[in-house]
């Protein structure tokens, strides 16, 4: 039996001084519901959680792609302060928000959304040390264990570890497949709306398929006009 998120595609960053558990029990429950994931961090050497599990990373972030996972998470622990050093988490984060990612965040790892640019405007939640760096950033601080806020799933504490994992899941799993098969929807942004084409149907004139780019997968296209029941909807990350 196929899981919740049998073909969705999950970047699970980590770094020296990750959370244990937080870390851990993420990946496991995503690979529970049959989500590929794959553990990207600053080299591929073993880093040692604050707790003493070790991990690896399957690849380094700069060989990552926002272009080709459906979400980006990133447990807490000391290990977010050396990940939001990195430029190239940052452009990741960032680049996966921008495209309508889910982007997970627990306890500590508030700090890498910061340093990438993504909460300013948004509810957020996180260990309490990082409360006052969350408001400067211009985020709303939620005392709850976890929510969505748009396309950001935030977690509080080790504690509320489940309720983060049901946030998580559920939010990945809602979005819709991507790619212009026979029964996937192609999203034209205009602004914070767009069209939903059904079928693999859209017209766009300056907006891009999907993002705000005017390409596909980085790829220049022209404008097309297919068949297909169309929708309007908001921009995800809009909240």
């Amino acid at each position: 039996m196929a899981g919740r998120l049998d073909g969705r595609k999950v970047l699970v960053l980590v770094a020296e001084g990750f959370e244990d558990l937080e870390f851990w029990v993420t990946v496991m429950r995503l690979h529970e519901e049959a989500a590929d994931v794959t553990v990207a961090g600053l080299d591929t050497q073993p880093v040692h959680g604050q707790r003493g599990l070790q991990a690896r990373a399957d690849i380094e972030v700069d060989s990552a792609s926002a272009d080709t996972v459906d979400a980006v998470v990133v447990p807490g622990g000391w290990a977010p302060d050396k990940l939001r050093r990195s430029d190239a988490v940052k452009d990741l984060v960032r680049k996966a928000y921008d495209q309508g990612k889910i982007v997970g965040m627990i306890c500590h790892a508030g700090l890498v959304g910061i340093s990438a640019g993504i909460v300013t405007g948004k509810r957020a939640t996180g260990s309490l040390g990082i409360k006052d760096d969350l408001v400067n950033a211009g985020a709303t601080w939620v005392d709850q264990p976890a929510f969505r806020d748009g396309t950001l799933v935030w977690g509080r504490v080790v504690s509320d570890i489940p309720d983060f994992c049901r946030e998580l899941v559920a939010a990945i799993e809602s979005k819709r497949a991507r790619g212009c098969g026979q029964d996937s929807p192609v999203t034209t942004w205009r602004g914070r709306r767009a069209e939903r084409v059904q079928g693999g149907g859209v017209a766009f004139g300056e907006a891009g398929v999907g993002g705000r780019d005017g390409t596909v997968g980085g790829v220049g296209v022209q404008a097309v006009t297919l068949p297909g029941p169309r929708e309007t909807v908001e921009d995800p990350r809009a909240g």
